[in-house]
């Protein structure tokens, strides 16, 4: 999933619903007040009345194609296992396919936002988290998200694949606990982050999994599926050639429409993926035109030299860098600082010094890359120049 982090780290833990009614004003203060959103840093920046993001047109016209072009193939539409490799469109989180319990916000680091559940709250020990279930969502079969499903995803989940059942390992206990309400229990208290990492859940649905395919064969979760599933996001699979292309197209019922994490967003009505064995072939497939509309390249070389094909001329194909505002990926050299000799500061020092990035960079990249500074690189959460003060000097202390 963008598993979360304050950037988003690795950490496990389950959904709890919450008691269907508390019964005394003490139930209440244990149980905690319901929530449209939570952020384990400063305030939401989206309140409980919010429309829409910043970023976004809300009234942005629907329509159109995207076409993209990817390198690999696929084998697979189940995205949650080991097995198999899942279409483009599809990942770990239910890409286009599957919606989540809360949204991770788009605009604002550690902040999550109501998807298919409207609200959730937990104690003042975090030691469990109720997730209320919107009501009006449901499947594209038109059957309701239910809290059994919610407690089933999770199982199911955990079961099958190791990342899901490292993720939730804090997750004990997942019950229904009101007719749109799941609570989920933890094995520790005093993490701020597990009831909002409850929020990350693809919720799968439960019924189509345990039923039957078009030939009356019975479904199985551990096994690749080549079949389109049932889901709840903002599109579905339209057709396909499996290992070579995919089209989505936008569900024109989607229950999440209005929603505000949701509004002015995913307005193509179609998307195309056309896939490559062979990552030449799709450059110069790029380059003939028709087949892809945006292209994000990777490689220094490429972009410094190899903009200079007759569409480009043109000005068919422009070439621009965009300054993102969330943490950008890094290469880099990690030491193992395990053995003894990598374990010394001075010899990590200075194999830093020899290293001579500058001249690499000019010789090698273009002059195309920067040196990288924080683990959250670009983000608001990249550390401020100069030394730490304070509070933050104080824990540090302890790893110096």
């Amino acid at each position: 999933m963008p598993f979360r982090n304050v950037a988003k780290p690795f950490v496990a833990a389950i959904l709890a619903l919450a008691l269907a009614g508390p019964a005394s004003g003490q139930e209440t203060q244990q149980q905690g007040e319901w929530e449209a959103g939570g952020t384990l840093i400063g305030s939401l920046k989206y309140g409980a009345d919010f429309k829409h993001y910043d970023h976004v047109n809300p009234d942005a016209p629907k329509g159109g194609t995207y076409h993209s072009a990817i390198p690999g193939g696929y084998d697979s539409f189940n995205p949650f296992i080991v097995r198999g490799r899942a279409a483009a469109g599809l990942n770990y989180t239910g890409g286009l396919l599957y919606d989540t319990l809360f949204e991770q916000s788009v605009d604002q680091p550690s902040a999550s936002l109501p998807l298919i559940a409207e609200a959730y709250r937990h104690p003042d020990d975090y030691s469990s988290a109720t997730y209320r279930l919107n009501a009006n969502a449901k499947w594209h079969d038109g059957k309701p998200i239910t809290a059994e499903d919610v407690i089933w995803s999770l199982e199911v989940l955990k079961e099958n694949q190791p990342l899901y059942a490292n993720y939730y390992h804090n997750v004990i206990k997942a019950e229904k606990t009101a007719e749109h309400e799941v609570t989920f229990t933890f094995d520790i208290k005093g993490n701020r982050e597990l009831p909002l990492i409850m929020g990350d859940l693809p919720v799968l649905p439960k019924h189509w999994w345990q039923g039957k395919d078009a030939q009356g064969n019975s479904r199985n979760f551990a096994d690749p599926v080549n079949e389109p599933p049932l889901g709840s996001g903002p599109y579905r699979i339209a057709k396909f050639d499996i290992g070579k292309a995919i089209t989505w197209e936008r569900v024109p019922d989607y229950w999440g429409a209005d929603l505000a994490v949701r509004k002015g967003r995913y307005n193509f009505d179609r998307i195309d993926f056309t896939y490559f064995l062979d990552e030449n072939a799709l450059w110069e497939a790029f380059k003939k035109g028709g087949i892809a509309d945006t292209r994000t390249e990777n490689r220094s070389q490429r972009w410094a030299t190899e903009y200079n094909f007759p569409a480009f001329g043109r000005g068919d194909v422009l070439r621009k860098e965009f300054e993102t505002v969330s943490p950008e990926p890094f290469q880099g050299y990690f030491l193992n600082t395990r053995r003894e000799k990598l374990a010394d500061p001075r010899i990590r020092k200075a194999l830093t010094l020899i290293f001579d990035f500058e001249s690499m960079n000019k010789t090698l990249f273009y002059g195309l890359y920067t040196r990288t500074n924080s683990y959250f690189e670009g983000g608001e959460l990249q550390a401020e120049d100069g030394l730490p003060q304070g509070r933050e000097k104080e824990i540090l202390e302890e790893y110096r």
